[in-house]
């Protein structure tokens, strides 16, 4: 947990100053931070225990309590309204950061049904990594016999890279299990 940030100070900051001519080990990309997304689902729009049991299970699996998101506008066509809770929101820094980094990319993505590695093209122009899990019973923290509803999340990992490129070196040296082909 702790050993991915030493990883970062002693592994990544000399190969990635090596590869792209960084003079400083401050201008090398880093993560900055990390945010864990849900969307609640029509179905559990108006159900508070489900908004609860799923808000419980992002504060198990991320360690911190989920930050409600709230429609900005009515939509008609999904039965939401103004101010109505959509979804759930968790941002990671520092120690926790790392920590969930730890687990996803070690025990949650490998125990991914049919898991053959990540696209390099899920990293946008800002150097920023979008996954997306189906099943939020991956993580270990969650006990298979408690769970009575499956739901998805979306995992973005925020870097300072200038770069596609940049980014990609970064996450590979990181550890991250990233297909070679896009």
């Amino acid at each position: 947990m702790d050993d991915l940030k030493q990883k970062y100070t002693k592994e990544v900051i000399p190969k990635m100053k090596e590869k792209f001519d960084y003079k400083n080990d401050l201008s090398v990309p880093k993560i900055q931070k990390i945010v864990v997304n849900i969307g609640i689902g029509s179905s559990a729009l108006k159900d508070e225990k489900v908004q609860e049991l799923i808000s419980k299970d992002l504060a198990i699996i991320t360690g911190q309590k989920p930050v409600p998101t709230l429609a900005k506008q009515a939509i008609a066509g999904f039965k939401t309204r103004k101010g109505m809770i959509v979804g759930l929101k968790v941002s990671l820094r520092g120690k926790r950061m790392y920590d969930f980094l730890f687990r996803l990319i070690n025990i949650a993505l490998p125990r991914t049904r049919d898991f053959r590695g990540l696209s390099p093209k899920s990293i946008d122009q800002g150097g920023n990594l979008n996954i997306g899990i189906k099943e939020h019973i991956i993580f270990p923290e969650i006990s298979q016999e408690d769970i009575r509803r499956i739901f998805g999340l979306e995992v973005n990992v925020a870097t300072d890279a200038n770069n596609r490129e940049e980014a990609l070196e970064l996450f590979k040296l990181m550890g991250f299990p990233i297909k070679d082909n896009g």
